[in-house]
């Protein structure tokens, strides 16, 4: 087996309202450092759909894995049974226990002032108001980037947050959530009851909803301790 192959894989997932390319300031310096990465698409149509999907992309890795998740994607990461992922990665994620619904813990407590009213458009897809980027998934991003954000969002269907998550992985393998201080789409506090109920190794930090943009060294300094645990 080749060096490549011995090193885990990262395999990044995207939350609602994004695809792939909201990894692009994180990829390029997991590449430099020789790892092997992978960002998943996700077609955001129901969580079954989502977690299929995530194992499609699963069967085109070898070797070790560690799954990283942005906002709705911890729900999709937690429900993995390939026995190749070492650890699980939460950035500003929903986590839900087996039987709950990514709207449970979503809306578990108050929102923020300025979060964005969501409501299903008459396909039941949720879409993001325009404005909302700026004001409330990447607030501290330039709004250069907020306008890229809104300009290629990808819907998220009502099916993904009301389907009943199966059996969560983080009881059984070691996990790390990055709780997003200044988060106004996840209230904090959530990200703080979900992390403490995993057992993860949490990291709180005052960054927006979307650190992957707006504060990747820190986003890649959770990655890396989880891939450093993962080969040792």
């Amino acid at each position: 087996m080749s060096e490549s192959k011995l090193r885990p894989t990262v395999l990044l997932v995207h939350g609602a309202w994004a695809d792939g390319s909201s990894w692009n300031d994180i990829i390029g310096r997991l590449l430099s450092k020789g790892l092997n990465v992978l960002a998943a698409p996700i077609p955001l149509t129901s969580l079954s759909d989502d977690i299929a999907a995530l194992e499609r992309a699963l069967e085109r890795t070898d070797g070790p894995v560690v799954l990283v998740a942005h906002a709705y994607a911890g729900a999709v990461i937690a429900a993995s049974a390939n026995e190749r992922v070492q650890s699980l990665v939460f950035i500003a994620a929903l986590a839900p226990d087996e039987g709950e619904r990514v709207a449970d813990v979503f809306y578990r407590d108050k929102p923020h002032p300025v979060a964005p009213q969501l409501a299903p458009d008459a396909y039941g897809f949720i879409w993001m108001p325009q404005e909302g980027f700026a004001t409330a998934f990447a607030q501290h991003a330039s709004p250069e980037r907020a306008a890229l954000f809104a300009a290629t969002q990808r819907p998220i269907a009502v099916a993904c947050i009301q389907e009943k998550a199966p059996k969560a992985a983080w009881k059984v393998k070691p996990s790390w959530y990055l709780v997003a201080e200044e988060d106004r789409m996840i209230n904090p506090a959530t990200q703080l009851f979900m992390a403490e109920r995993m057992g993860a190794r949490i990291r709180s930090e005052k960054v927006d909803h979307t650190p992957l943009v707006t504060a990747p060294e820190l986003v890649i300094e959770v990655i890396l301790e989880a891939v450093a645990s993962s080969s040792a």
